[in-house]
């Protein structure tokens, strides 16, 4: 037999062996998965990863319709993702500035400015890793069978940076069970930690020191300049955070001109 011929009847069986795992057949067991590519678990989990621009490419739509579909889909989603994420972002900054105020008050008198930003986004970060990536990668590296830790820290990393190789993909055993709410838990979880890395880069944001695209900014925008030099000027002066008097505290206009008349008759 010719080799033309079998490498010519190779490349017809992987072929077919790919059309069969896009529509659910495991190539190993050579058996329909429990739960189909596209049951509801999956199409939510298909349509989170399109619209955080996470991407895997591992299920895709086949048909004409679908892929029509998808693209209007992505068009309309993305957007309103972002705008999304970005809301509850604004949100948790409130919780968050209130720890950073926390800490001024504590540490104030002991370390300047920036060190206190400093030490905030560090916590912040550390807080990131914790519940993000080493939290989660232990409970895939439990859940998935041909998963080890590593490959489990390398499929957070990989989903929360948006790079999405779809090299790892979680719930795609052909034995895996509730292989469904698997795939909506980890919907779940691709958002709230897209979520909690767009706040880690807001409050990175917010430190004019650590903020690379501030030095590329228009010369014309005073506000930032402002805030430059206050913060300057704030750290320039020592390790000091002074308390601002509420217009309640501060004594009226009534009160300075009763103490100016009150002057005026003992003259």
């Amino acid at each position: 037999m010719p080799y033309s011929f079998l490498d010519e009847a190779l490349e017809k069986l992987i072929a077919a062996v790919v059309i069969a795992t896009n529509r659910g057949v495991s190539a190993t067991r050579n058996v329909t998965m429990s739960e189909p590519n596209w049951s509801f678990g999956q199409s939510l989990f298909f349509a989170g990863t399109v619209i955080t621009t996470i991407g895997y490419g591992r299920v895709t739509p086949l048909s004409e319709a679908g892929k029509g579909f998808c693209i209007l889909y992505a068009l309309i989603g993305i957007p309103l993702t972002l705008i999304m994420l970005t809301a509850i972002v604004e949100r948790l900054m409130i919780p968050t500035t209130m720890l950073l105020q926390l800490l001024f008050r504590r540490l104030g008198h002991l370390y300047k400015v920036f060190h206190i930003q400093l030490l905030h986004l560090c916590a912040m970060i550390s807080l990131l890793v914790i519940l993000i990536f080493i939290i989660p990668a232990a409970i895939y590296s439990a859940l998935e069978p041909t998963w080890n830790y590593l490959d489990a820290f390398y499929y957070c990393f990989i989903s929360m940076t948006t790079i999405g190789l779809g090299d790892y993909i979680p719930g795609d055993s052909p034995a895996q069970h509730l292989r469904a709410v698997y795939k909506v838990a980890t919907t779940c979880y691709l958002f709230i930690g897209l979520v909690c890395m767009m706040l880690v880069l807001a409050v990175l944001y917010e430190i004019p020191e650590l903020n690379i695209g501030f030095h590329f900014y228009m010369k014309s925008d005073s506000e930032d300049e402002e805030r430059v030099k206050l913060r300057s000027a704030m750290d320039s002066s020592g390790p000091k955070y002074s308390k601002q008097i509420d217009e309640e505290d501060s004594p009226g206009p009534s009160a300075y001109q009763g103490e100016t008349n009150q002057a005026a008759v003992s003259k």
